[in-house]
């Protein structure tokens, strides 16, 4: 639903005939006189002035209806709807049919005050009336159908108990864009705060002239926005201190997205030196606890255009934005944009119609279950104002239709800055809902049908097993039934540490890989799983490509008493086969394991059908005969006791083994 920030579009029909008639509804030529010259003053921007000459003109004939008009214009594109709805009544009062579309007027104040019973009526009033345009009817009905939908929130709300994060966050400035890490430990957020120290000025300013005086004030009321940074302890956050330079300089830099990690972060700046347009998006890294300085990501996402509120997915591989360049769908959509292997970014793309609008749609957030986009929006049906939406991805290029969060999460009022704990249940939001405080950072529990999937996360560092060196090495989170992609990221260079979001309710396939090495597999069985209360501590040693060594594919499944594969297989087959296309040269031994149960002969014959099985697979897809051997051991090479069932378990295996290059 189309929503509407005034000034009413109708006047633009109304001026040119007040300005043509030779006769008003007054006879007061001393009316008209103030009237015409209020006219000229509105038109001009000056509305001061407008209301002051509209007053007289009223003061001389108080039934003027034009001047009523013309006064309640004014109120209205200044943002005082009720003193508009006052003229607007006497406009009614003394004519109801001098000018309709009064009743559109005031169904659409107060539709933004939030009175939807209020403005049905008069939008209802409105649209029975015969002596209107099609076009402003159907508008009426749009916004009638909105009043509808609000009424109904109303009438059937959420449950919605906001908790102020306290003194420990919120100050006596404002608050707002907070961002958190996968692990909810760090929360980083931005406040508006004086450009200057306000105590040691305040101090000065009694030893001041007047004229000095005047001016040093003035330099304090010019506020900037910086980075604040917050740790919890203990299940409470500490005291928020400034994240300090290179990032916080005298440019506003605001609207932040921190990686999963907590060690890289996203954030909006305007009018830099190096900027390309009037707010770009930048990137800092976190080392050895200092913040690099920031960099301007660059062409293609920014632009001369405005680009802002980044949001960066769990695997640090899609970077989701607002943006009002050209090719959207409206004011400002949401495009997103791929890192490409040189760390740079590809060309971006339109979320499309199913999240974007004609109007304006902003302030994007990718959930940790790197599936769930949050969004704010006053082009899609909502209370008024920017709402509060959730959208899922459907594929790599689609997503579902935007579901409201509802009232009292939503209201008349703008809603924007919403993000979610990796968990799905506690939400934070900003909202100046106090009026004794400016805005304030808030949490609440998110209701059960607005959650996303639930995540974890799986952390350690990735390392030669060798030399113990740490690595780089690609993560590759898929869904075992599937193989869907769900996360995609890469351990630090020089640390090889990683953090790696594993959302809940499925079966996953974890694939670690670096060129030089054999990868790494595992996998992680979340089925009916909804809350993890601990994540997943491992480290990961990689075995150089060399003669001799061997890992076990854990992700390779048969029947039970069988050597038919089963299809969640495919994932760790199609894996295998990547890594021989991209190593041409190398043989590989493919063996079979089972555990004790059983006769040997039995065991050794299953085994090796089943090490068959992949190799007929990956022969069938190509591979040639001559790089691969297979065989089966049996029971005769445990890895684990067979007195347990998981000892058993690890038994029954799958493994490679080098055997050189051709």
């Amino acid at each position: 639903m189309m929503k509407y920030l005034f000034l009413i579009f109708f006047i633009f029909s109304l001026l040119p005939s007040l300005q043509a008639q030779q006769e008003f509804t007054t006879d007061n030529k001393r009316a008209v006189k103030y009237f015409k010259e209020g006219l000229a003053s509105y038109q001009r921007g000056d509305f001061k002035v407008a209301l002051e000459k509209m007053s007289e003109a009223l003061e001389k004939d108080d039934q003027f209806v034009e001047a009523y008009i013309i006064k309640a214009q004014v109120y209205e594109h200044t943002g005082k709807g009720q003193q508009a709805l006052e003229n607007y009544e006497k406009v009614l009062e003394i004519n109801p049919d001098f000018f309709p579309n009064v009743f559109l007027s005031m169904g659409l104040i107060y539709f933004q005050q939030g009175s939807y019973k209020k403005s049905k009526e008069y939008l209802d009033r409105f649209i029975a009336r015969e002596d209107i345009t099609l076009k402003l009817k159907k508008k009426a009905r749009e916004i009638k159908r909105s009043c509808l939908f609000a009424i109904r929130r109303k009438d059937n709300p959420v449950s919605f108990h906001p908790e102020n994060l306290g003194d420990s966050i919120n100050s006596q400035f404002s608050e707002y864009w907070p961002s958190i890490s996968a692990d909810g430990k760090t929360l980083v957020f931005t406040r508006l705060i004086p450009r200057n120290d306000l105590s040691e000025i305040e101090q000065r300013l009694d030893e001041l002239n007047e004229r000095q005086r005047a001016f040093m004030e003035s330099v304090i009321s010019k506020k900037q926005e910086d980075f604040f940074v917050s740790n919890k302890k203990d299940s409470l956050w500490k005291q928020a201190v400034s994240i300090g330079s290179p990032i916080n300089t005298e440019h506003n830099e605001g609207a932040q997205s921190l990686s999963s990690d907590g060690n890289e972060m996203y954030f909006s700046a305007c009018n830099k030196d190096d900027g390309k347009g009037s707010c770009d998006i930048y990137y800092s890294k976190k080392q050895n606890g200092q913040w690099s300085k920031p960099e301007n990501i660059g062409a293609p996402v920014n632009t001369p255009s405005w680009e802002s509120q980044p949001s960066i997915s769990p695997d640090g591989q899609v970077l989701y934005f607002a943006s009002n360049r050209k090719g959207g769908e409206g004011k400002k959509d949401i495009w997103m944009s791929r890192k490409k292997e040189d760390g740079s970014w590809s060309e971006p793309k339109n979320l499309g119609d199913s999240v974007n609008t004609p109007e304006t749609e902003m302030a994007p957030f990718i959930h940790m279950d790197n599936q769930t986009l949050y969004f704010s929006s006053d082009g899609h049906l909502g209370m008024g104002g920017m709402d509060l939406y959730k959208t899922s991805k459907k594929d790599e290029n689609s997503w579902t239709v935007p579901e409201n969060l509802g009232y009292p999460i939503n209201t008349h009022k703008d809603e924007f800055g919403l993000i979610v704990e990796a968990q799905g249940k506690n939400a934070y939001y900003v909202s100046n809902r106090r009026s004794d405080r400016k805005r304030d950072i808030y949490t609440f529990v998110l209701p059960e049908e607005s959650r996303p999937t639930p995540s974890s996360y799986m952390e350690g560092l990735v390392y030669d097993a060798e030399t113990k060196k740490p690595l780089k090495a690609e993560f590759e989170l898929l869904t075992l039934d599937s193989g869907k992609m769900i996360m995609n990221a890469y351990s630090d260079q020089k640390t090889g540490n990683f953090l790696v979001c594993l959302p809940v309710n499925n079966d996953y396939v974890l694939n670690v890989s670096r060129k030089g090495y054999l990868f790494y597999s595992d996998n992680f069985s979340f089925k009916g799983t909804h809350e993890i209360t601990q994540p997943f501590q491992k480290d990961i040693p990689l075995k150089p490509i060399k003669e001799g060594e061997r890992i076990v594919l854990r992700n390779i499944f048969f029947e039970t008493d069988s050597f038919r594969l089963k299809t969640q297989s495919r994932v760790e087959l199609n894996k295998l086969y990547q890594f021989l296309q991209e190593n041409p040269g190398l043989r590989i031994e493919i063996s079979g394991h089972t555990d004790s149960v059983g006769t040997d002969h039995y065991n050794e014959e299953l085994s090796d059908k089943r090490a068959r099985s992949v190799y007929y697979y990956l022969t069938k897809k190509g591979i040639s005969k001559q790089r691969l051997e297979y065989k089966g051991y049996g029971e005769s090479q445990p890895i684990a006791p067979n007195s347990t069932a998981e000892g058993r378990a690890r038994n029954r295996r799958t493994e490679i083994k080098v055997l050189g290059n051709q």
